[in-house]
């Protein structure tokens, strides 16, 4: 099996009446041939918001634009977790939901909040238009009526001053024409441009170390030595949160230079956000043997800095694991990199092998491949280290 898989998302554009981009809606897509969605479920959705988020970035999808992604009723009510602040996405609410109290209460919290929510294909049936109140857009399927049938909704939703027409399925120029007359103010559709698919490879997770991590972070009192410990053992995740500090929906924007300030620096509740999401989102196992020679390199960079006294030895074992995952990957170390928050030491280590970390770096990769070196008892060390850490009932203490 090969340790990476490819992560597939659909991105269509969404124009204003000048006919710029405005936002774009981000798709589900189970395969570099689909067009469609093939399912609309929350594993669906989970996949979306992550992969977005993590596995491309999300300025690398959208640029400084805003965004939507569909949710299923268990996220509006809190079954599963948003792992991102209010502002940057817009939260669609999919056709057929069940629009009962709970869920009319639960969007009115989160716009309370300061999420903007949409409802997607909106017919004006009664049980959604109790919705109309707590949402900033409404998307009206320009396809599933009359011209007349159009206005009415249209005029239903004027009633609310801040709500946002979008002409949804824009398939023709008199679809489109029509939707200029009715003062849309926002179109989306295949006569403006159609989803287009945007492919990248992630890591496939380990997930037993994934779900002994949650256990781990679920505790009333989580310890943070045990918490960075089980992310370090979890090469994807521990990108994923990297990722997660340099998201401009975060406000964050801060170079790090280990996994523990990473982990500070977003909070417990935010890292138990995005490893719950990953486990909804797993749709494929990963090769343990190869990712388990990724955490047994940085774990030696861990060693052999700290035995030298030459660099911190969490930074080493960053540079060691970001290392790893970039020959995994098969990319340039700096298309890694140049998506990562990380100072400027660990950033020239792992791409040109300069300063005391890329010193390191260079005698663990060069032993690990046949060289000569001393590095015999940190690489005894390390394998120790990793093989118990991946297969006891417990994470292990560093």
């Amino acid at each position: 099996m090969d340790s990476t898989r490819p992560v597939h998302i659909g991105r269509q554009a969404i124009y204003d009446a000048r006919g710029q981009v405005a936002a774009y809606e981000l798709l589900f897509r189970d395969g570099p041939g689909a067009n469609h969605a093939t399912v609309r479920d929350s594993a669906a959705t989970s996949r979306v918001i992550v992969e977005a988020f993590t596995a491309f970035g999300i300025e690398e999808l959208v640029g400084d634009k805003p965004c939507f992604v569909n949710l299923t009723r268990e996220f509006l009510v809190g079954g599963l977790p948003l792992p991102f602040p209010p502002g940057r996405v817009g939260l669609e609410l999919m056709p057929g939901m069940r629009v009962d109290d709970e869920l009319v209460a639960a969007a009115a919290a989160l716009t309370e909040q300061g999420h903007r929510l949409a409802i997607d294909g909106f017919t004006g049936d009664p049980a959604t238009s109790r919705l109309l109140p707590h949402v900033h857009y409404v998307k009206v399927d320009m396809l599933t009526g009359d011209r007349h049938t159009i206005a009415r909704l249209v005029d239903q939703c004027r009633r609310i001053p801040r709500i946002r027409l979008v002409a949804q399925r824009v398939e023709s120029c008199e679809l489109l024409e029509l939707a200029n007359r009715l003062r849309f103010e926002l179109f989306q559709g295949h006569v403006l441009s159609r989803p287009h698919l945007i492919t990248t490879h992630a890591l496939n997770p380990t997930r037993l170390a994934r779900m002994r991590l949650l256990a781990e972070l679920a505790a009333d009192d989580v310890d943070l030595d045990l918490a960075v410990a089980g992310i370090e053992r979890d090469p994807a995740l521990a990108v994923r949160i990297l990722r997660g500090v340099n998201a401009a929906a975060n406000g964050l924007k801060q170079p790090v230079s280990s996994i523990v300030q990473a982990v500070v620096l977003l909070g417990i509740p935010q890292v138990r956000q995005w490893a719950t999401l990953m486990m909804v989102a797993d749709l494929a196992d990963g090769d343990e043997s190869l990712l388990t020679d990724v955490v047994v390199r940085a774990r030696m960079c861990q060693t052999v800095a700290e035995r030298r006294g030459s660099a911190d030895g969490a930074t080493a074992f960053t540079v060691g694991l970001l290392s790893g995952i970039g020959d995994l990957l098969g990319a340039p170390a700096t298309a890694l990199t140049d998506q990562l928050p990380l100072t400027a030491d660990v950033a020239e280590a792992v791409t040109h092998g300069r300063g005391d970390l890329g010193a390191v770096l260079r005698d663990v990769r060069g032993y690990q491949h046949g060289g000569a070196g001393d590095l015999g008892e940190d690489l005894l060390a390390a394998l120790r280290w990793t093989n118990a850490s991946l297969t006891a009932p417990e994470p292990a203490a560093r």
